[in-house]
């Protein structure tokens, strides 16, 4: 009698045992490192913190924060408006340093061509440099009267008369380039150095609810609309670091 032959059903081959490829090991993504840093004050406080941190920001440069506490003795001195010269903020750039807010803002224009950060008609540009030449050197009388600060809400508060004559100055400036340019930013329809270097302004007038006109008003709300602003506002609302006197040198 013939033995079947040992076959198996065709369709169906023998199980074989095999080894599970090993899951690829994937490392962590290196944290890509900023191409600069800034040196800034008080988000509280610190008005001439903000206008450098806010050009940089219109810039589109990616930038470390680097904070000095408010207790530091030069830092003080600055937020107090007792400095002879502001150092803070201070913009790192590869191996550049540059620390003067205009300075800052006329570098990073340079880098950063095609951020905007001036207007590119040469009349409108020469009108920029010169308000923001003009906030740069000049109205001390507002900013000892009315010192940033974005914790504050001073309703009814008292304005020096010669602090009256700097905020008729800056609203002229701001009603005099919304007409000129359109709005709803100082020189048109993006945010540029001069609206930076007046930001810190309207902070003023909205924290001592200083009464201003329409025209004025609207553009308050618009800088104060900008996600940046909104940014930075929230950053110092965190802060805990407190400057136990804002006592000003008149």
């Amino acid at each position: 009698m013939a033995t079947a032959p040992n076959t198996r059903p065709q369709g169906r081959p023998a199980a074989t045992k095999t080894k599970s490829a090993a899951a690829p090991i994937r490392s962590a993504p290196k944290t890509r490192a900023a191409e600069a840093s800034i040196t800034l004050s008080s988000k509280n406080y610190s008005s001439w913190s903000l206008r450098g941190w806010l050009i940089a920001k219109l810039a589109g440069l990616e930038f470390d924060e680097v904070m000095v506490s408010p207790d530091d003795a030069d830092a003080r001195k600055e937020i107090l408006l007792l400095s002879p010269s502001i150092l803070v903020p201070c913009l790192t750039h590869g191996d550049i340093k540059v620390w003067d807010t205009l300075a800052i803002g006329e570098y990073l224009d340079e880098v950063k061509p095609k951020a905007g950060l001036l207007p590119t008609d040469i009349a409108a540009r020469a009108h920029c440099r010169a308000i923001c030449g003009e906030m740069h050197s000049g109205f001390s009388s507002l900013r000892a009267a009315l010192p940033m600060n974005l914790k504050g809400d001073f309703p009814g508060y008292k304005v020096w008369a010669k602090a009256e004559g700097d905020i008729e100055r800056i609203t002229s400036i701001w009603r005099d380039c919304i007409a000129k340019y359109g709005g709803p930013f100082l020189f048109g329809d993006k945010p540029c150095i001069a609206d930076a270097m007046y930001a810190p302004v309207v902070t003023r007038f909205l924290t001592y609810h200083v009464a201003v006109d329409r025209v004025c008003s609207a553009y308050c709300k618009q800088v104060m609309a900008m996600p940046e602003m909104k940014e930075w506002i929230a950053a110092a609302k965190l802060e805990h670091e407190d400057i136990e006197e804002l006592d000003m040198e008149f």
